[in-house]
Parts: structure tokens; sequence; C-alpha cells
């Protein structure tokens, strides 16, 4: 396509961003078809599992928050017990040994270090709210993920123009 055409596909004839499409209508380019909402999916349906997913989101960084405070705790114990060998060498046994009985290896909140805290996080919450947002989508939507997505990525990208493809190329026959 000449730089004139590219130019025309992005804003019409007439200057203007072509007309966006709204929800559940997709073109031929159009997303693939596991991300398009089955026979009989409504609009309310679909904002109502994108809102889930959304959720299911917050959830899921929640959790990545959960293992950097682990991760981070871990390495305080360690440099901790490093500077309680420090004190050591220096000549402060009180103050090292004060350090290494009430801090080193202390638990973060009762009865637990961060590692049990992830498990009980992992096992009582973000296990049941993955398996409740998949329940759902295979109920609703024949278990297809992103359709909200999907469809405003549809109404949102200007149809024809370079880095405004529905979905990746096709890939060879033979490639995976």
């Amino acid at each position: 396509m000449d730089d004139h055409a590219d130019e025309i596909a992005t804003t019409g004839q007439d200057g203007t961003r072509p007309e966006r499409t709204g929800l559940g209508t997709t073109r031929p380019d159009g997303p693939d078809a596991a991300h398009r909402r089955p026979a009989g999916v409504d609009d309310a349906t679909v904002e109502a599992l994108g809102k889930l997913s959304e959720a299911l989101e917050v959830v899921e960084d929640a959790r990545g928050s959960l293992y950097r405070f682990h991760r981070l705790t871990g390495k305080a114990d360690l440099a901790l017990g490093e500077a309680v060998e420090l004190l050591r060498a220096a000549g402060h046994d009180d103050v090292a040994d004060r350090l290494d009985r009430d801090l080193v290896g202390r638990n973060v909140l009762r009865d637990r270090w961060t590692f049990q805290v992830v498990e009980d996080y992992d096992d009582d919450y973000w296990g049941p709210f993955r398996d409740a947002e998949r329940r759902a989508r295979d109920e609703l939507a024949g278990g297809r993920r992103h359709l909200f997505e999907a469809e405003m990525k549809e109404d949102r990208r200007t149809h024809g123009r370079s880095h405004h493809e529905a979905r990746p190329p096709e890939a060879p026959a033979g490639t995976a």
C-alpha cells in the first residue's frame, strides 16, 4: 500500500478516523476463533467476564507483590545474619547475641515465615479465585479468554493500518 493509501486507511477520505464497530462486532480480519464470542453470549456477559478477568489480574499482581515481600524479607534475614557475624568479629558479642536471638529467623507473622504466608495465599485465595474465574468462563463463554479485550482491540484498532493487525500471522505449516 502506498503512503497515501495508508493515510486513507488510517483517517478515511475526509480525514476522520473510521467508525468503530462496537462490542460484539468483528470483521473478516478480526480476532481468531479462540477470541470470538460464542453465539448467544450477550454484551453484558462479555463485560461481566471482562471485569472478572480484570479482578483476577489484580489478584495475580498482588500475588507477585507477595512473592516480592517473601524474597525481600528472606534477603533481609540473610543480610541480618551477616551483620551478626560481622558484629561478633568486631568484638560486639552482646549486640550480636541479642540480634541473633531476637531477630534472625524470626516469624514475620504469628507462627509463620513468608513462605508459609505465600502458601496460604496460594491455597486459600489465589487458587480458588483462578478456579472460579475459569469455571465462570467455561459456563458462560465456552472457556474463551479475554473476549472483552479482544472486542475492545477490534473496536479501537485502525483496520488495514500497519501495527494494528488483529492477530499474529498464521504460522507456516510444519513450524511450531
